[in-house]
């Protein structure tokens, strides 16, 4: 076991990318210790992507990629700035309104931090914010991409947990409305010690018509619950539901009554039995071909080139990643860490409370050091069986890894939205993390209140049947 995490160390430490850290440090150990042939190398690698619920990678980014070119992100910033931009630190209220719909489309911080991100701290910017400022609420709004479904961490957690996917996604909406709440709290104290004002007047005609636009999506499942109650099907139902959706947008042209259909139907699609979540992220995509190509008419053949070959890209470095983590993870596995990992956890002490605030240790920094598929994939074949004999149920234990893993993309020296985010504001990576600190306290904050208040996580799932 020394040798495989100690080779695995050393090769991160001298700079050599995860996955060939992982891949090179397992074949060292399976030559050295010869536990099993050769082959198994490449088997286990192969069995490691294998998996149907991987399907949905591919897609879901294939999904975010397609809703920024289609000109998604632009509505959903008019949107938002309808809503609350008339608040008090109106643009950073309107930034983390804006990554709570986004969120509903990306599944990830990257997507979010780079797609209406970008929109969002150029918007502030103008509007005479300080570009810190601007910069640390865009990166903790980020954070929620991968909290509220669907989200890519929570598909990969489910393959290496064998925990329901479905359920993680529910899981995920109350801890995310909670973050939510904290940071437009947060953006208030903010505004009220550094006077910031609102940054569009209150007009009710304005405020009217986004409160509208939110009415109509929450009317769209009521509507249908009442034709299924009528004597129709659930598919005529939908299908007329949606016509008439269609029809009132072409119509009025709203900003986003479109864009914020997308978690409706996702989510409504996986509670109905519909599909499957990895079949929702196919769903995912030929909505946001609907509203690209049909809708708003925005794509081109170019662009959707470029969101494809973007795809393929990104695809590749995650299932790289996992393939080697899934050799490395069995090697673990072999090799007694997890069993050892959890004695030496009950020795230590048999309270979950003080297990919770270890792995939350754990986790921050190893998210600082490793991308989060990478340390999902390495971590949770260990935590898993701990976790287990103190009675921590999987959906809870995977949503205080995300967020946990989530933060660790905000700090040095390996946070890629930290890296993304100093790019996008031209602020060196020193000055892009200072400005960020302020923002950690919401995020610190939503992590205690998940990681000690489990019915936060568990409420929603268990009123839906997902988890007994």
């Amino acid at each position: 076991m020394l040798l495989l995490i100690g080779s695995f160390l050393f090769l991160l430490i001298i700079g050599t990318p995860v996955a060939v850290s992982m891949a090179v440090a397992s074949l060292a150990y399976l030559v050295v210790y010869g536990v099993a042939p050769d082959i198994i190398a490449a088997q286990r690698m192969i069995a490691g992507v294998e998996s149907f619920p991987l399907i949905a990678v591919p897609f879901f980014i294939l999904a975010g990629n397609l809703m920024n070119i289609a000109g998604v992100t632009g509505r959903i910033y008019r949107f938002a700035l309808a809503l609350v931009g008339w608040m008090k630190g109106g643009l950073a209220q309107v930034n983390i309104i804006g990554s709570v719909v986004f969120s509903g489309m990306s599944g990830t911080a990257l997507a979010d931090a780079a797609g209406i991100g970008t929109i969002e701290i150029k918007a502030m910017k103008d509007h005479g914010y300080p570009v810190e400022a601007a910069v640390g609420v865009t990166a903790a709004s980020a954070t929620l991409g991968p909290i509220f479904p669907p989200s890519l961490p929570f598909v990969i957690y489910g393959m290496m947990a064998n925990a329901s996917i479905g359920a993680l996604f529910m899981a995920g909406i109350v801890p995310g409305v909670v973050m939510t709440i904290l940071m437009m709290l947060t953006v208030y104290i903010f505004a009220k010690r550094k006077g910031w004002g609102s940054d569009t007047p209150f007009e009710l005609k304005q405020l009217m018509g986004a409160s509208l636009e939110v009415l109509i999506v929450l009317a769209f499942p009521v509507a249908i619950y009442l034709m299924i109650l009528a004597g129709l099907s659930v598919n005529i139902s939908v299908l007329i539901g949606l016509a008439v959706l269609v029809a009132l947008d072409w119509y009025f042209d709203f900003s986003a009554v479109m864009a914020l259909m997308t978690p409706v139907l996702l989510i409504g699609g996986m509670t109905m039995g519909w599909f499957t979540p990895t079949e929702a992220a196919v769903a995912a995509v030929m909505w946001s071909l609907f509203l690209g190509l049909v809708r708003y008419r925005t794509m081109t053949v170019r662009t959707l080139a470029k969101a494809s070959f973007d795809t393929i890209e990104t695809t590749a470095s995650v299932l790289f990643i996992v393939t080697a983590a899934s050799i490395f993870a069995w090697l673990l596995t072999v090799s007694q860490a997890a069993q050892l990992f959890s004695d030496f956890m009950f020795s230590l002490t048999d309270n979950w409370w003080t297990f919770l605030i270890i792995v939350n240790i754990l986790l921050l920094v190893v998210g600082a050091f490793l991308d989060t598929i990478a340390a999902i994939s390495i971590l949770v074949p260990i935590l898993m069986p701990v976790a287990a004999r103190y009675g921590i149920d999987p959906v809870h234990l995977g949503v205080i890894i995300t967020l946990n893993l989530m933060i660790g993309l905000l700090t040095p020296p390996v946070g890629m939205v930290l890296f993304v985010l100093s790019r996008i504001s031209k602020l060196s990576v020193e000055k892009t993390t200072l400005a960020i600190l302020p923002w950690m306290i919401p995020l610190f904050i939503a992590l205690g209140l998940i990681t000690f208040i489990p019915a936060i996580t568990m409420w929603l799932p268990t009123q839906l049947g997902l988890i007994r």
